[in-house]
């Protein structure tokens, strides 16, 4: 199994959920994050005045797949997520030793 970690644009997640939908993902866990990466931030103005604005609002969304699901799970959410702009973000993918679901006790692909 495997976690696999997005950082997206807050206004794609709609579009991501629905992706990872159609290929039969049921849960996803959701979290609004702020950080920057090679855009380093940007200026803004407000009420005549700039100021910097070094993090920039970011959804992390988290979700475990078993093996042989990681691939499309992450073509994916790199393709309803991509705008063709900087700052779209990053995946990562990441081992999982072991999932329970707490409620059955259930364990590994059964708990997903």
């Amino acid at each position: 199994m495997k976690n696999v970690v997005a950082i997206i644009k807050p206004f794609k997640l709609d579009e991501v959920k629905e992706a990872l939908s159609d290929i039969g993902i049921q849960g996803i866990t959701v979290s609004e994050v702020k950080g920057f990466g090679r855009q380093k931030g940007h200026t803004e103005l407000y009420r005549g005045a700039e100021y910097v604005v070094d993090f920039i609002p970011k959804i992390k969304l988290e979700v475990i797949v078993s093996d042989d699901a990681v691939s499309k799970a992450v073509s994916q959410i790199a393709e309803a997520a991509k705008t063709g702009r900087i700052g779209d973000g990053k995946i990562f993918v990441i081992p999982v030793e072991e999932v329970i679901r707490i409620r059955t006790g259930e364990t590994g692909d059964e708990a997903l």
